[in-house]
């Protein structure tokens, strides 16, 4: 499938090599395509991990052996496997999985729960046992790639390689984090939404690295939606190689913890930018905050009712400032919300306020924020503190396009 690289799609940054993180890819050939489909990133031993995965009840096998492995913390290797997701598979998918990580745990000499698996693609058809170990044979042989390739080959439907780069001091030394991410449907917030990993120099110990992951998560990639479905497969995992020589960090009292929390966060938050940028089919790309909510959390849920409506989608991608579908997502959430508090602006520019058409409203400069790539839409619930901001996209007739040509 042929795709146009996403009008709102942004160029790969320059991205620091991590000491103790070394990636490589390979062609197993899982689908007709010329283009290599496995990746493979060694990690040094005692590498922390720590993961958020699908809530999705018809997982993969591989998001199942993850759950699990995670709990022990450390890790030593990474294979993603692009074109197939290898999902409602069986006991067939997961000898597969099992297959891997017993051929990698064996060239490494390390357990095989140290080695995590993720697959993307096609969900019911068992992932191939013999191209996946003759992937494996040829990565292992395979010369060392930068980031860009990796964030390449880990793609299916994605237009564009997306990646993301911060930097903190932790306990007088700097350390570097880089990110990886593919996404463009099937992305709802319940977890990730995506595939994503992190990678680290830094010394974390795996329990407050997972503290840290699942909270930025929270602000992050469940704040993005292109469609409402969540895939049976998302996965973010986040290592951290202890390479650079800090003292591990272990919680917040730690020197530098507050300032690797804080880079962690512009790091998923800027990857899950991309994935809304490249949203299948997307031409907008549109931030929704909420405020006056009863809560943080009705205002979460609020901001996904008007994120995932398809008329609200579709008025953004006509550039018609219809707020009357704003408000019926408002009052289709299930929430508290009271339509004589209720305001609606778009850009800056209020609309509506306190339940009802400003007097004074001139659509002219609304019609015009509308015209441009980056949206914003304000919604005040007028009941109390609560605020969030979600983001999304457009929907078009190219996401319809993508969808019903996909398996072919």
């Amino acid at each position: 499938m042929d795709l146009e690289t996403s009008p709102l799609a942004r160029p790969f940054p320059d991205m620091p090599a991590i000491a103790g993180a070394t990636p490589r890819i390979a062609r197993a050939h899982y689908k007709d395509w010329d283009r290599c489909d496995l990746t493979f990133v060694e990690l040094a031993e005692g590498t922390s991990v720590a993961g958020v995965f699908t809530r999705n009840v018809c997982c993969s096998s591989e998001v199942e052996l993850g759950r699990e492995q995670v709990k022990a913390g450390r890790a030593r290797a990474l294979v993603v496997n692009a074109g197939n997701s290898n999902a409602f598979t069986g006991y067939r998918g997961r000898e597969a999985v099992e297959q891997i990580m017993a051929q990698v745990a064996g060239e490494l000499g390390c357990a095989q729960e140290e080695v995590f698996v993720s697959s993307t693609g096609v969900i019911g058809v068992p992932l191939p046992k013999d191209k996946a170990k003759a992937g494996i044979d040829a990565v292992l042989q395979a010369a060392p790639c930068s980031w860009e390739d990796a964030a390449l080959t880990i793609s299916t439907t994605d237009t564009f390689a997306k990646g993301a780069t911060a930097s903190a001091i932790v306990d007088g030394k700097r350390v570097e984090l880089v990110g990886i991410i593919k996404g463009s449907g099937m992305i709802a917030p319940d977890m990730a939404t995506m595939l994503g990993y992190i990678f680290t120099d830094a010394a974390v110990e795996p329990a407050f690295l997972q503290q840290l992951l699942s909270a930025s998560n929270t602000r992050s990639f469940n704040c993005i939606t292109v469609d409402s479905d969540t895939s049976t497969s998302d996965t973010v995992l986040a290592f951290a190689t202890g390479t650079a020589g800090n003292a591990p960090l272990t919680g917040f009292d730690d020197a530098g913890a507050d300032a690797f929390a804080a880079a962690l966060d512009q790091l998923c938050r800027e990857l899950a930018h991309l994935v809304v940028r490249d949203g299948e089919g997307a031409q907008k790309f549109i931030e929704i905050a909420v405020s006056g909510a009863a809560s943080d959390e009705s205002a979460h849920r609020i901001a996904l009712a008007i994120a995932n409506s398809p008329l609200v989608k579709t008025a953004i991608a006509g550039e018609d400032a219809n707020w009357g579908r704003v408000v019926m997502a408002v009052g289709k959430a299930g929430e508290p919300a009271d339509r004589d508090t209720l305001s609606i602006g778009f850009g800056g520019v209020w609309a509506a306020k306190d339940g009802q058409p400003l007097a004074d409203y001139d659509e002219a400069p609304v019609a015009e924020h509308l015209k441009g790539q980056d949206i914003t839409i304000q919604v005040d619930i007028g009941l109390g503190g609560g605020c969030a901001t979600v983001w999304t996209c457009d929907l078009t007739h190219g996401y319809i396009s993508i969808n019903a040509d996909y398996r072919s």
